[in-house]
């Protein structure tokens, strides 16, 4: 018995360390892990500067997912957080500390345009009929699968820096847009029709969007945006999704999407942002829109969000902006993508339904009831819209106007095909 006691040593802790090294090593080499902070990890393994980026992921997950009174699980696996809309990240930001959610403004005054549709879209997580508490907002809690996805914790939740429509060479962004300039504008409404297209890439998305543009196309460009997006890297999976957007320096160190970074004051316990739309709309089948409105307060300057009949969401303080404090010199609406393809071949990444605008109502998609806040805070249609698709042949927009949609455009494609190679 004394024998083996001697060949059988208790193991040291510096013993111990290394098995557990040695055990991270076999894991990731197993299971190779993305990218947290622009190193591709799949190259060189080294356990202590993994396990210091997870502790970095861990402390920025502590910043973004409040504490929370009531969390409800969605059907697509999300999980909302109610948290005090005190303590929501917005009031993290050095100039909005101490600070509580401002009172609904005057909204703009408007013509009411007829329309087909009295539906309104919902979202998965609500549907069960449980919401969260009056004094709490609603946050779609951030995993860290999901900033694993993200090429790095600091571009985590931001768009990557690039001209808003234009140049589809930078970085392989495509749009279809029809959009107003030359004046000054404090506001855009618009019923956005919503569906699921098909992304073929976790690097890749889809989305329909209004943007609320001012300054240059440079490092000084200010934009509000909001629509839905499908986004594999972003949210993990290819749900249409509510989300909103802002930057004041062309998207390089400012901004995020939805929550996650302080910005954005949400004043609502009905909407999570970020949180998948339902039901979406289907071809040759029944179509469902939803409605957004942005529009400047005329007495704080603050410019607030309002989704379907009357729901305020909240609102993007003026302080967060250098030209937006002002006016916007532009607004524009329509459909974006990410095309990825290296290999020659165009992405079958799909825009809007993935149908052409030439195939019209129940095929294609559309935007309608286009109109803009004027300098009397009022309601007013377009009266020159222009309408462009980078790559016709891959994406395209029809414009038109009539009295029950007042302005409106089709849109979309599905991307590669005989005429996008």
């Amino acid at each position: 018995m004394e024998v083996f006691r001697q060949q059988q040593p208790m193991i040291s802790s510096s013993n111990f360390v290394c098995f557990l090294l040695l055990l991270l090593l076999f894991i990731f080499s197993v299971c190779p892990v993305q990218t947290t902070e622009g190193f591709n990890l799949n190259q060189t393994f080294r356990p202590g500067e993994e396990l210091h980026k997870l502790r970095m992921i861990r402390d920025h997950l502590s910043k973004i997912n409040k504490p929370s009174i009531k969390t409800i699980q969605s059907p697509d696996g999300d999980l909302i957080d109610c948290v005090p809309s005190h303590q929501q990240p917005a009031f993290d930001h050095p100039q909005m500390r101490g600070q509580k959610p401002l009172d609904p403004p005057e909204r703009p005054k408007e013509t009411t345009i007829g329309g087909m549709f009295s539906e309104e879209n919902f979202q998965l997580w609500s549907m069960s009929g449980e919401l969260c508490p009056e004094g709490t907002v609603p946050i779609r809690r951030t995993t860290e699968q999901d900033i694993l996805r993200a090429n790095s914790i600091r571009r985590f939740g931001r768009k990557l820096r690039r001209p808003v429509r234009r140049d589809s060479a930078s970085n392989g962004h495509e749009h279809a847009v029809g959009y107003v300039n030359g004046d000054q504008y404090y506001g855009a409404k618009a019923s956005i029709n919503v569906w699921s297209p098909r992304v073929t890439s976790q690097y890749e998305f889809s989305l329909s969007q209004m943007w609320v543009i001012a300054g240059t196309f440079g490092e000084d460009l200010n934009t509000i945006e909001a629509g839905w997006q499908v986004s594999p890297e972003l949210y993990g999976d290819n749900y249409p999704r509510f989300f909103t957007y802002w930057t004041s320096d062309a998207y390089q160190a400012t901004g995020c999407y939805n929550l996650l970074c302080s910005g954005f004051v949400q004043t609502n316990n009905r909407i999570a942002i970020g949180a998948a739309i339902s039901p979406t709309s289907s071809y040759n089948g029944g179509q469902f829109d939803i409605s957004l409105l942005i529009w400047k307060d005329p007495k704080h300057g603050n410019w607030w969000l309002e989704f379907g009949s009357g729901i305020l969401v909240g609102y993007w303080p003026s302080i967060l902006f250098t030209h937006l404090r002002n006016s916007a010199s532009m607004v524009q609406f329509g459909g974006e993508i990410v095309n990825s393809r290296s290999s020659g071949f165009h992405t079958s990444t799909q825009m809007g339904s993935g149908h052409f605008a030439g195939e019209g109502f129940g095929k294609a998609s559309y935007f309608r009831n286009l109109q803009v806040v004027d300098w009397d805070n009022s309601l007013v249609p377009l009266s020159n819209l222009k309408v462009l698709a980078d790559h016709p042949n891959c994406y395209d927009i029809q414009g038109g106007v009539n009295r029950v949609w007042g302005n409106y455009f089709y849109y979309g494609g599905p991307g590669r095909n005989s005429r996008c190679p």
